[in-house]
């Protein structure tokens, strides 16, 4: 039995749609426009590649009229969501130095190269984007700034569609 398109059908839709959107955005700043992502910054796209598959299974489900699921689903995009605004909202604090990141964030390598092979590898290996620096900003924010306000919007969007998909099972 396939369902209708009800107020509360539609979110996983939007959830996947909207998950889309952003991971565009950042592989379009990436590819085109030369914002290359530091370690925290591929963390923060994780739960939007979650968001993505899950938002899609929710939706069929829905289609489907396996409401439960779609909750279900939904829900669990709403926790990824969450993970990703914590995620960003430590990258901010990197950024504004409140707080020292990962090496990994930069750089800091474990040795001196101390022949000429391990010389050239590192001179062949892509250089480490620290996550200390704003590459990019508007307003005075910057993009992990930005994806804390984007991830805990698609958050509480994700909640309360979870929420409707239960209650239209009643």
């Amino acid at each position: 039995m396939i369902a209708t398109w009800t107020s509360g059908a539609r979110g996983p839709l939007i959830v996947t749609l909207a998950s889309i959107a952003v991971l565009g955005t950042a592989l379009v700043s990436q590819y085109w426009g030369g914002l290359y992502p530091c370690v925290l910054c591929l963390f923060q796209r994780m739960p939007y590649r979650f968001a993505i598959g899950a938002g899609a299974v929710a939706t069929v489900a829905v289609l489907l009229g396996w409401r439960g699921i779609a909750a279900l689903l939904v829900a669990s995009c709403s926790l990824a969501f969450l993970t990703g605004a914590g995620i960003a909202a430590y990258h901010v604090g990197v950024e504004q130095h409140w707080w020292l990141g990962s090496q990994a964030c930069t750089g800091v390598a474990a040795g001196a190269a101390t022949t000429v092979e391990e010389m050239r590898r590192l001179l062949e290996t892509a250089p480490v984007v620290r996550c200390d620096e704003i590459p990019w900003s508007m307003f005075g924010i910057s993009m992990a700034g930005y994806n804390v306000f984007t991830s805990l919007g698609l958050a509480a969007f994700a909640a309360l569609s979870a929420r409707a998909l239960t209650r239209r099972m009643r």
